[in-house]
């Protein structure tokens, strides 16, 4: 093997671009603006179905499939309905998918440090959850205000709008009157994401690929990366959608509280209404989100997601 070959290799699986070493405040930087630009760019891409799929949790009666329903907004609404509430999915989940990936990277070293005893599944879990709690808050004002843009036309054009109208009528406590559900839904969801993320990953690479990542082409790399990310975005769907469809209801005072709304909603309901939409969406999204997560860190010379910090050390520590 050359040297040029062995160092672009060793630079590839160490993770040092320009210097820049995994675990250090440069990498918790760039993983954050990397969440942040492939959160944002993948749930601005989808919004037209995140508007259909509000709207079949808070009229089902009327919005009862996705073609029918596609049908009923441009319909009443015009093409620009689509795009209601795409500030807040864009700058919304942009500032949650930095939070999301950068504080998971950076829960994952530090939980990996303090219970060096414990499994993988564990540090995944308490990693995932600390960051998830963290992006919510974040989040969960412009999710207020989205909500209600996508579901009632005359409540505001947008965010530059919608902000001092939410603030005007209820208070700073409108901007999180979903908070609590926002975190039932998003924190399974992370929790089960990130771990089924990481075991596909391991699962890809020891049982398919039977290669070593750091000797895996970026072709490999990468498709282990957007198979992992699928599988665990599906996973996810499925036990986050009660917890969608309560802030739906919520956001659009269907209910008053929790209680109400799963009672109004139905228990069948909660788990099986815009739960087809949500996999047609939540799926791709997440596929996407970690495939562009994965090459920006390629491009940097930053291994691909996956693994335990002692891992990454190990190979780290070839340089």
């Amino acid at each position: 093997m050359g040297d040029a070959e062995a160092n672009a290799r060793a630079g590839r699986g160490a993770g040092a671009a320009a210097g820049m070493r995994v675990f250090s405040p440069e990498y918790y930087a760039l993983c954050a603006g990397g969440g942040m630009l492939a959160a944002g760019a993948t749930h601005l891409a989808i919004t037209p179905l995140d508007v259909l799929k509000v709207n079949m949790q808070v009229n089902p009666m009327k919005y009862n499939s996705i073609f029918a329903g596609l049908n009923v907004l441009v319909k009443e609404e015009g093409l620009s309905s689509l795009w209601r509430g795409w500030g807040g999915k864009f700058f919304g989940y942009g500032v949650q998918g930095g939070c999301k990936f950068g504080l998971y990277e950076y829960f994952k070293k530090r939980y990996s440090d303090v219970l060096p005893e414990s499994n993988r599944s564990t540090i995944y879990f308490l990693s995932s959850a600390s960051a998830q709690i963290i992006a919510d808050v974040g989040l969960c004002p412009f999710e207020s205000v989205k909500v209600r843009v996508q579901t009632q036309p005359m409540f505001a054009k947008g965010l530059v709008d919608g902000f001092p109208r939410v603030y005007a009528t209820e208070g700073l406590s409108g901007f999180y009157r979903g908070l609590l559900p926002l975190w039932g839904r998003n924190l399974p969801f992370s929790m089960l994401m990130f771990s089924t993320f990481e075991h596909s990953v391991d699962f890809l690479y020891q049982k398919v690929i039977q290669k070593k990542k750091e000797d895996c082409s970026t072709m490999q790399q990468l498709g282990a990366t957007c198979l992992a990310g699928y599988i665990s975005g599906a996973v996810g769907t499925v036990v986050s959608n009660p917890a969608d469809n309560i802030v739906s209801s919520l956001y659009n005072k269907k209910a008053d509280n929790i209680i109400h709304a799963v009672k109004s909603i139905g228990i069948r309901n909660l788990f099986t209404r815009s739960l087809p939409i949500r996999i047609t969406l939540v799926g791709p999204v997440i596929t996407m989100q970690w495939f562009f997560y994965d090459t920006i860190k390629i491009l940097t010379g930053l291994p691909t997601s996956g693994g335990l910090p002692r891992e990454l050390e190990e190979v780290n520590n070839i340089i």
